[in-house]
């Protein structure tokens, strides 16, 4: 491969999105120097509310406006690459999970459901009927969040929308399917719908039956590594791309892109991929399908080269971005997070103790009014309440720490093993309270970095299926760590 051949991650994010353009260099005798990456186009990814009659509001992605924007990006990438005397040799796409749209004949049924919708309440219902958690946990080792796939489409099979379709696919299969004609289901993110057998594998379609689901409703499996195929021609020439671009599978689920970049030198080093959600961690050969881990709500998805990740999802930055959202209504993206800095420094200096709130309440999932929410659910537990808004800020780094702490605690237990170091990638590698937080109240040292985890770890996939770096996680994750400077934060002593 020549050093101006270039890699393409499209992010989608549960907020934005951005689409990366990347080159992969060799150093001296062929050994890997790292991955060149460059961000040519960042777009916003917000919900869609849809008002109904009786006051209430479904909740939707906008799916086309994202396949614009991505379109978009990678035209952006193919003229960067020219300008750079280079071809784009794949493309890899990844996103949040569970969420999927609905198809027949190939055609695209609507926008699909956000999941932070509150219709899930009845599909909870409805398939814990017939499947209570606890055997589901045996079958297919997730946590319980009621907005998994198998809860949103026992909605869609109890409204009929269900009826109508021949097809689901996870957001970042239908991105391939629109790019390359293919319809296949990428294993790590299939696991997160509820419906992946933990032991087989494969979809569990004993359990698809009794959920009333067709048994061909998902694509067949695909693994990180192997490719949809060629993007479609006419396609290719629009945006640019060249005739033998090609999309390959990546870790679609953007945790498991993060966590495959993620340079984890011990089996005692645990990780929190911090984005909209937290993922709290550590990587395991095997997944633990104990009472004690179902109890505790850890789930086991599937990583890269087949390792598995036990985590728990915890409350992540969700709780700041909603909070800025109401701070600064009528700003753009980029000034929230500009003014997010401000206020970060702001809360580095509150002097006291800030209250802890428990930031794996459900009642914050939902959007808006997070601050009045975060006041009340203190109000409610007879804590005193944060009143300035550096304080709410700072209460909610606290909290998230404290949730961390936990979830580590318990991985460590139920995992079987110590947990040494903590490595802190994505959006919260950037916020140095948190970080120092972490360690503090962990007590273990904190490395954080690299924040464009998820797409490196994209690119890195791509690399080896090109045979730009040969070997396993452990070569991709020094493909990274070459790429990408850690800031390591000590504990210290706890504030007073």
């Amino acid at each position: 491969m020549s050093s101006v051949d270039f890699f393409v991650a499209v992010d989608l994010g549960a907020t934005s999105g951005r689409v990366v353009l990347a080159s992969v260099g060799s150093g001296r005798a062929g050994s890997v120097a790292g991955i060149d990456p460059q961000v040519v186009h960042r777009f916003a990814n917000d919900l869609v509310r849809v008002p109904r009659a009786d006051g209430t509001t479904d909740l939707y992605w906008s799916m086309l406006e994202l396949w614009r924007e991505t379109q978009r990006g990678l035209a952006l990438a193919a003229a960067e690459a020219r300008r750079r005397g280079g071809r784009i040799v794949s493309i890899g796409v990844d996103s949040w999970a569970v969420d999927y749209a609905l198809l027949r004949d190939g055609q695209l049924l609507g926008n699909p459901r956000h999941y932070r919708d509150d219709r899930t309440a009845g599909g909870v219902r409805a398939v814990h009927a017939i499947a209570p958690h606890a055997e589901l946990y045996g079958r297919n080792g997730l946590q319980f969040l009621p907005f998994n796939s198998l809860y949103q489409l026992a909605c869609d099979a109890a409204s009929g929308t269900l009826t109508l379709a021949d097809r689901a696919l996870l957001v970042p299969d239908l991105f391939a399917y629109w790019l390359t004609g293919e319809q296949r289901s990428e294993r790590t993110n299939a696991s997160t719908t509820g419906l992946l057998h933990a032991v087989t594998g494969d979809f569990d379609a004993e359990l698809m039956g009794r959920l009333g689901l067709p048994g061909d409703l998902f694509a067949p499996l695909i693994e990180p590594g192997e490719a949809y195929g060629p993007v479609l021609p006419a396609l290719a020439a629009e945006l640019g791309l060249g005739p033998d671009a090609r999309v390959v599978a990546v870790g679609s689920h953007d945790t498991a892109s993060a966590v495959a970049a993620t340079p984890l030198g011990e089996p005692t080093a645990a990780y929190i991929s911090s984005g909209t959600w937290s993922l709290v961690g550590v990587e395991r050969e095997s997944t633990v399908l104990t009472e004690a881990a179902r109890q505790a709500n850890f789930t086991n998805e599937l990583g890269v080269d087949g390792t598995v990740r036990f985590l728990k999802n915890v409350s992540g930055l969700w709780l700041l971005s909603e909070c800025m959202r109401e701070w600064s209504a009528a700003g753009t993206p980029e000034q929230r997070a500009s003014e997010l800095q401000v206020l970060l420094a702001e809360a580095a200096s509150v002097e006291g103790e800030v209250p802890i709130f428990d930031a794996d309440d459900p009642c914050f999932i939902a959007p808006r009014g997070m601050p009045a929410r975060i006041q009340s659910w203190c109000r409610e537990h007879g804590v005193a309440a944060p009143e300035s808004r550096a304080e709410i800020v700072r209460s909610i780094v606290a909290s998230l720490a404290e949730a961390y702490r936990r979830a580590l605690a318990a991985a460590a237990e139920l995992g079987g093993r110590e947990v040494t170091s903590v490595h802190i990638v994505g959006g919260g590698s950037l916020n140095t309270l948190l970080c120092q937080e972490v360690a503090n109240v962990v007590g273990v040292p904190v490395l954080a970095g690299p924040v464009e985890a998820t797409a490196l770890g994209n690119i890195a996939v791509q690399a080896r299926a090109a045979g730009v770096v040969t070997g396993g996680l452990a070569e991709m994750r020094a493909l990274v760590a070459a790429s990408a400077g850690l800031v390591r934060y000590e504990p210290a002593v706890a504030r007073v």
